[in-house]
């Protein structure tokens, strides 16, 4: 049974009201949905967050779902689109702080992501995407870590093959010359 057949079967269990099926399907796609947040607004705290808005919005609309797209395609749209939702809510947000609380939320994040190192090189990572601009970066994370296609990013973000892959390349081109310079600093 493929992917798609086995999601279609969990969704209809799910619009016929068995609550399991929607449990299943989360258990399936949550961390995907997790790793995709986390690279998009950077951090652990604010990608749960995206991950509960995510899973709120498949609960409430996963029954008018009609699999024009693949359950995975609209996940990631869904996604994507929370996550730079949250981004820009937050870039609001630290404009009125003061520069105290800043620094107090980066230090203790930084003392807990110091600790290990895997959890140093993803900041560092995570450092570089968040430099990229929201739309560059989303295409280079569903390329890069999702492994999409051009033409499933198509389907989520709603541009043409030939503009992904413009943003794609100068993403690409800018991930590399920020990781250069971190690795000379």
């Amino acid at each position: 049974m493929s992917i798609a057949e086995e999601d279609q079967i969990l969704i209809e269990e799910f619009k016929d009201g068995n609550e399991s099926s929607f449990n299943r399907l989360i258990l399936k796609y949550q961390q995907k949905i997790y790793w995709h947040a986390r690279r998009m607004t950077g951090n652990h705290f604010d990608a749960d967050e995206v991950v509960q808005e995510v899973l709120m919005v498949l609960y409430k609309n996963l029954k008018k779902f009609e699999m024009r797209s693949s359950l995975y395609t609209w996940i990631y749209k869904i996604t994507s689109t929370r996550s730079l939702n949250f981004i820009n809510r937050r870039k609001i947000k630290e404009s009125f702080l003061t520069d105290d609380d800043n620094s107090m939320y980066v230090t203790n994040e930084n003392s807990i992501t110091n600790k290990i190192e895997a959890k140093e090189k993803l900041e560092k990572l995570d450092n570089v995407l968040q430099q990229l601009p929201a739309k560059q970066r989303e295409i280079f994370i569903l390329r890069n870590f999702e492994e999409m296609s051009y033409e499933e990013i198509s389907e989520i973000t709603g541009t043409s093959t030939g503009g992904l892959k413009a943003n794609y390349f100068h993403a690409y081109k800018k991930v590399l010359e920020l990781m250069d310079e971190d690795n000379d600093g």
